[in-house]
């Protein structure tokens, strides 16, 4: 039986008040679905796991069930494995312009066909800020930060609940963990 490693990303955890969720909870959550080696990272819903292969399809329903099921907490999750990850992470083409990696951000689609709906958003004049499209991310440059650009809530409005998004900082701790 093959074992591949998987970063699964929650939406929403630990932002503000809603959505709390311990990341000791979490670990155990993911184990006793039957995945191994799970480790967390920051305390905003980024779980590192082992599972078969087979399994990859199916992880982000059986977390997002578990979640609502063990610890009343809806959120979605989007399962990439680690060669996913290391994709992302070799593919940004936004590196020349970061110069602060907490403001270059990558959206990653819960289902890869959505990035027909940021397609219009490519062609549309960002500056200062910046977006390039992956193939199941969008990488966006906010040197302003998420929140006072129009970049951020424009994506977040074409894919709604679809999307989630962590900072250049993070995908890049995520990708080391993964590749150990």
């Amino acid at each position: 039986m093959s074992v591949r490693r998987h970063v699964a990303l929650l939406r929403g955890i630990n932002v503000g008040r809603a959505k709390r969720v311990a990341m000791a909870d979490l670990r155990r959550l993911v184990q006793n679905l039957g995945f191994s080696d799970v480790r967390t990272l920051l305390n905003s819903g980024n779980v590192v796991f082992d599972a078969p292969a087979s399994a990859s399809r199916k992880a982000a329903g059986r977390i997002e069930e578990a979640l609502v099921g063990r610890l009343k907490v809806s959120a979605r999750v989007t399962v990439l494995t680690a060669d996913e990850v290391a994709t992302v992470v070799a593919g940004n083409p936004l590196l020349h312009v970061m110069t602060d990696p907490s403001r270059l951000l990558v959206a990653v689609l819960a289902d890869p066909a959505d990035r027909r709906l940021l397609k219009p958003l490519t062609r549309q004049d960002w500056a200062p800020e910046s977006l390039a499209l992956g193939a199941r991310v969008a990488y966006l440059w906010c040197p302003d930060g998420m929140l006072a650009g129009r970049l951020a809530a424009a994506v977040g409005r074409a894919l709604a609940d679809g999307v989630t998004s962590r900072n250049w900082a993070t995908m890049l701790k995520l990708h080391a963990i993964a590749g150990d």
